[in-house]
């Protein structure tokens, strides 16, 4: 079992049509967020069939699925690591497969890449070891956008288990992130946040939502009543 058998898997599944819708969907163009980054056509079940598949793949040839230009080949490997860290029943198992993301982070390079990874499988270790968790100072501060918005999306799994001093100090420097991406991120993070406590939220709004991106907001009260939505905007 290797990462070329991979590969071919996903060749097996490609589509020239949707290469290039995706292509487009996931702003390739010169300029644009996702420049440079490849597309063969493989839909996310089908990807999650041939993951399944391929379970049991080493992390040395998950490593070189992620080094690959072509998107799918990065999402199927950040798939069957997600599943090794899922699987893993002993600590230092768990611990080698979250060194492993950590080291290869730079290979998590789009938004769907870091949300299918980041809250289950760096959020969920921090989660557990609350020590680590000034890894989330260190990308916050990143120059690099995926890693920022890894930073906020690992807070997802920590604030729902009641613990929240990270999403507001993350979501407030995030304030004046100069990117829409990660407008949308903190928003929607802040989304989830009302969800598990809402009267935290309304806080967080009272005091920064004249200063928030308008995206943020947005997405930010997109479950709150017309009146409260109202009241903010």
């Amino acid at each position: 079992m290797d990462a070329a058998q991979v590969m071919a898997a996903l060749q097996q599944m490609a589509s020239a049509e949707d290469a290039r819708q995706l292509a487009r969907f996931f702003k390739t163009g010169v300029g644009q967020y996702g420049e440079g980054d490849q597309f063969i056509g493989v839909r996310v079940p089908q990807q999650r069939r041939i993951a399944r598949s391929f379970a049991e793949l080493p992390l040395t040839e998950i490593a070189i699925l992620l080094q690959s230009a072509v998107h799918e080949h990065r999402l199927t490997a950040l798939l069957i690591l997600l599943h090794h860290y899922q699987s893993s029943r002993q600590a230092e198992q768990k611990r080698s497969v979250v060194d492993f993301y950590r080291l290869h982070l730079h290979r998590v390079n789009s938004w769907d890449l870091v949300d299918l990874s980041a809250p289950k499988l760096l959020g969920d270790h921090l989660l557990h070891h609350p020590a680590e968790r000034v890894l989330l100072q260190q990308l916050i501060g990143s120059p690099v956008l995926w890693l920022r918005r890894v930073a906020i999306l690992a807070t997802w799994p920590i604030f729902k288990a009641g613990e929240f001093a990270e999403i507001i100090d993350l979501s407030t420097k995030l304030l004046t992130d100069p990117h829409d991406l990660m407008h949308k991120a903190t928003g929607w993070m802040l989304r989830e946040l009302g969800k598990v406590d809402p009267a935290r939220l309304h806080l967080f709004l009272q005091q920064h939502a004249p200063q928030m991106p308008r995206t943020m907001l947005r997405y930010a009260i997109e479950r709150l009543p017309a009146e409260q939505k109202q009241y903010y905007k």
